[in-house]
Parts: structure tokens; sequence; C-alpha cells
């Protein structure tokens, strides 16, 4: 990644209008789906797809080392708090497999909080008790300190509603990559098994 891409999405992040003055950071599987997610809600401004929470220098896409895939989310907190994206983020996974989400598997695509302070992380310990209680059972979902946050590249931020085309060589055929995410979210089962974890509770899964 270009110096300059990553500069300016790190701008993005960073100097966002103050209504987005909060954040927070979660890793729920596949960044896309997160960031679609969330972009939905109101009170969101523009997340940011990325990796976090590894050791490993300058992590990429398809080579992140032992980094998550994680999603920094702007926020309103005079329209929504920190413990609702919380709650909503819990109910958005699978939080008792610890060994990836979906068909996604590995390291990467585990699940996690990212907190800054103590504040936030006694915010997030209720959160987590509180879905471990609605579902009774253990929630092997983190809550861990917030380390520093590496911008995926630009071909992967706001994947799920671009435009721009994605060849598939196999087919011969050209489809913008929000037709190629839908397909993978389906053909992956993120819904369905989101709405047999937390059935009506699922806040995203239609």
């Amino acid at each position: 990644m270009s110096i300059f891409r990553t500069l300016s999405l790190a701008a993005a992040l960073f100097a966002a209008p103050s209504a987005w003055a909060e954040t927070a950071t979660v890793a729920g599987g596949c960044f896309w789906c997160v960031e679609a997610d969330f972009e939905s809600v109101q009170g969101v401004g523009d997340a940011v797809s990325g990796f976090a929470g590894g050791t490993t220098p300058d992590p990429e896409y398809g080579n992140s080392g032992d980094h998550l895939e994680a999603v920094t989310i702007p926020f309103d907190e005079d329209v929504i708090s920190y413990r609702q994206i919380l709650d909503l983020f819990f109910r958005s996974i699978d939080p008792l497999d610890a060994g990836g989400q979906f068909c996604d598997r590995g390291i990467e695509y585990t699940t996690a909080v990212f907190v800054d302070g103590p504040e936030q992380r006694a915010v997030a310990e209720a959160a987590k008790a509180d879905a471990e209680a609605a579902l009774g059972q253990t929630i092997v979902t983190p809550i861990l300190d917030a380390g520093e946050f590496y911008p995926v590249g630009a071909y992967h931020q706001d994947y799920y509603k671009s435009d721009d085309r994605l060849a598939f060589s196999s087919v011969g055929l050209a489809v913008p990559k929000k037709v190629a995410y839908k397909r993978y979210r389906d053909g992956c089962g993120r819904d369905a098994r989101v709405r047999e974890v937390w059935g009506d509770a699922a806040p995203f899964a239609g």
C-alpha cells in the first residue's frame, strides 16, 4: 500500500467531523461485513476496515500475520452510546466460536473488542456479561487493550457498496464488488448462523 493511500485512510479516520469524536474498534470476522452492518446504524459515521491486535509489522490483506480483521467505528454519542454499539456488535457475530467466523477460519477472522482505557473496558465487560446471560453460554470474544490500528488498502474500504467491477475469469463475467459481497455473505452463512445463535435479537441478519 502506498504511503499516500495510507495517509488518506488515516485522515479519513482521525480527521473526522466532531460529531464522530467517539470510536469503537471491534473484530467480527470479515471486515467487509462488520463495516456494512454498522454503517447502516443511525449515529455511526464512515467505518474504516483494517487490522488490529497483533505484532506483525505492516499487515496487509492476505498477509496479516497474527492480526485480526477489525473495524474502527466512529459514532456520535448524542445519538448512540458505546454500550449500544457493543450490544449490537455481540448480537451481530457468533461469540461462541473461537476458531473464526462462519466459513472463514483462522486467527484473522476471530472476534474481539479493543478498548481504549478503563472506562471503555468496564462498558465492554458489562456488555459481554449481559450477552452471556442472554445466551446462557460462555462467550469466547475477548476484551483486549487497543493497540495500533492499521487501515487496509482502499480496495477493501466500502467493498459492500462499491460499483467497481470485479472480474471472475472462471465464468468470463465481471460483477460489481457489492454483488460479489452479497454472494460471499450469503454463501458464507453469516446471517443464517447469527439468526441461529441470537434469533430475533440479531440486529442485522435479514
